[in-house]
């Protein structure tokens, strides 16, 4: 049989801190209505001042590792897919490493925005299926809150902060990651932006006074792409792999939308029921929405062994993915 890589045990975590569609009416010119009717989100959880993208992992990877079984000193590596590490150097990845005690785990991170936890998934994939290592931590994790410009409010409401982990073991059989799909059109990189802080634009005062440090958004142009490439991208990754639309027992999206996710979902004709769906709670978490919502619907058992499960994601880059996995 093929070796595999297989998810073993999946964790999240969200912060304490709740902020909902009528805390944001205070801050900026809003409405819950407007909000809800718009991107279907009520709340998204918010760090505290003293937390970190690294304090989320912590917390995801603990449960992950719990619900695998498996001890710190057994993971090999680390892959932390964020766009907000807590520092530019050095990676969170190693931060976390030095929290968990996984002293014998390299560790290094990942950004493809919203897409990043899918780019890792498909990175530890292929280093399992190489032999490279046995036993991954992989985390997606994000705190868009201290990027997010709180006056825009066409930004402001779309965005929380959490993490999600899993960890993936070599294994030999039919279970596990079957296969993934990575795109990139760095052409419509200004779509969806962070301007300020690289090498392009490094922190100064004029930055500052610009605003360039914050998530910048073409929100309409977004959409369109979006529902366009995700119905296409979920029929292209089920007809690589001969399997029919029906034989699918789920479906976690991506959640930055809830009008980019039913859109997506109707032009396929795949029933609601069907779709992993928690941003009415979370929000856009960017790279942890997925781990976040595989980890709901595993511990809520929703999915069985020998389902099939697809994920899929769009994000900044622009990028897009897919994995598909047999539970």
């Amino acid at each position: 049989m093929p070796l595999r890589s297989r998810i073993t045990g999946t964790g999240s975590y969200t912060p304490e801190n709740v902020l909902t569609n009528l805390d944001l009416e205070k801050k900026v010119d809003t409405s819950d209505e407007w909000i809800t009717e718009r991107t279907g989100i009520k709340e998204r959880r918010i760090v505290g001042d003293s937390e970190t993208t690294s304090d989320l992992c912590l917390e995801a990877s603990k449960r992950a590792l719990q619900a695998a079984d498996v001890k710190p000193a057994d993971i090999e590596l680390i892959i932390v897919a964020t766009m907000s590490g807590d520092m530019p150097m050095p990676s969170t990845a190693a931060l976390l490493q030095k929290k968990l005690h996984a002293i014998n785990a390299a560790a290094f991170d990942l950004n493809a925005a919203c897409s990043g936890f899918l780019f890792g998934l498909s990175t530890a994939d292929n280093f399992i299926k190489a032999g490279t290592y046995r036993k991954i931590l992989l985390v997606g994790a994000d705190v868009m809150s201290k990027f997010i410009d709180w006056q825009d409010r066409s930004t402001c409401v779309l965005f929380g902060d959490g993490a999600g982990a899993v960890v993936l073991e070599s294994s030999r059989g039919a279970r596990g990651v079957i296969s993934t799909h990575l795109f990139t059109d760095g052409n419509l990189w200004d779509f969806i932006c962070l301007p300020g802080g690289g090498s392009q634009n490094p922190p100064s005062a004029k930055t500052m006074k610009d605003r360039l440090h914050f998530v910048k958004m073409k929100g309409n142009e977004t959409f369109k792409v979006a529902v366009r490439t995700l119905e296409k991208l979920v029929v292209d990754t089920l007809k690589k792999n001969n399997l029919k639309l029906s034989e699918l027992a789920m479906l976690i999206p991506h959640q930055a939308n809830l009008r980019i996710i039913k859109a997506t979902a109707e032009r396929l004709n795949l029933p609601m029921n069907k779709v992993a769906i928690n941003l009415d709670r979370y929000g856009n978490t960017s790279s942890a929405s997925i781990p976040i919502a595989l980890d709901e619907v595993v511990r809520e058992g929703r999915i069985k062994k020998d389902d099939y499960i697809l994920l899929e994601a769009f994000g900044a880059g622009l990028t897009w993915a897919s994995a598909l996995i047999k539970w």
